[in-house]
């Protein structure tokens, strides 16, 4: 195996039996800005051979198409998305039975407290359903960004380098037993000391446009593109 190292417009109560107790799980998604993206999505027409960049706002800042030009790449990133909202709309993602999948999502899962097991269950779906409706599509997983926690909104205070490195090594360990391909992308955006790098970063999560050209890079180094 190659180590190539997120319906409803209101809230929506899951609830997960771990360590004999319930969690609540907030899976909502489908707000204003998902529904006009993926509105936008279904009215595009597929291409062939497709290479799919699916997550959220991480990843729809990304002028992939600039980025990795004569190659009909799309942009499937939305803002604020979840994996509850990447598994609902996995049947536009894959109508175009696309030859590459990247995918970056969860972060926004454990900016909710949401449990990782349930982040790595959403994974399976999406997942299985990539492999029923799309079994040809070469599938990356990319680890969830390191963070810098001295530039961070008091919003993602749930969030920390300790968790994200956690759940990226069961990601990891995921890939391993489905047989994907799993991309490190703390080689290009961590320092040394395992913080998102402040000179590539907005607001200690997100990036700067410049930081793109550094992420394509490294893909096409790793020679997946």
């Amino acid at each position: 195996m190659k180590r190539l190292f997120l319906i409803g417009t209101f809230l929506v109560s899951s609830f997960y039996s771990f360590a004999q107790e319930q969690v609540a799980v907030d899976s909502s998604y489908a707000n204003g800005h998902y529904l006009q993206r993926l509105d936008f999505f279904k009215k595009m027409p597929n291409q062939k051979n497709e290479i799919v960049f699916l997550g959220n706002s991480i990843t729809e800042g990304g002028k992939w198409q600039e980025l990795i030009p004569k190659k009909n790449v799309v942009n499937r990133g939305i803002s604020g998305d979840v994996t509850f909202g990447v598994i609902a709309r996995m049947d536009e993602v894959l109508a175009s039975k696309p030859a590459r999948i990247f995918i970056l999502i969860g972060i926004n899962d454990m900016k909710r407290g949401t449990p990782q097991s349930v982040i790595l269950n959403n994974y399976k779906r999406i997942i299985a359903k990539i492999k029923e409706a799309s079994p040809a599509t070469k599938v990356y997983m990319q680890s969830i960004l390191p963070i810098n926690k001295k530039m961070l909104p008091a919003s993602y205070e749930k969030l920390s380098n300790a968790n994200i490195l956690e759940f990226n090594l069961k990601l990891m360990s995921f890939c391993e037993v489905q047989g994907l391909n799993y991309i490190n992308l703390h080689e290009v955006f961590a320092g040394a000391d395992g913080e998102l790098k402040k000179e590539l970063s907005i607001d200690g999560l997100h990036l700067k446009s410049a930081a793109y050209i550094l992420w394509a890079g490294y893909l096409k180094k790793l020679n997946v593109l």
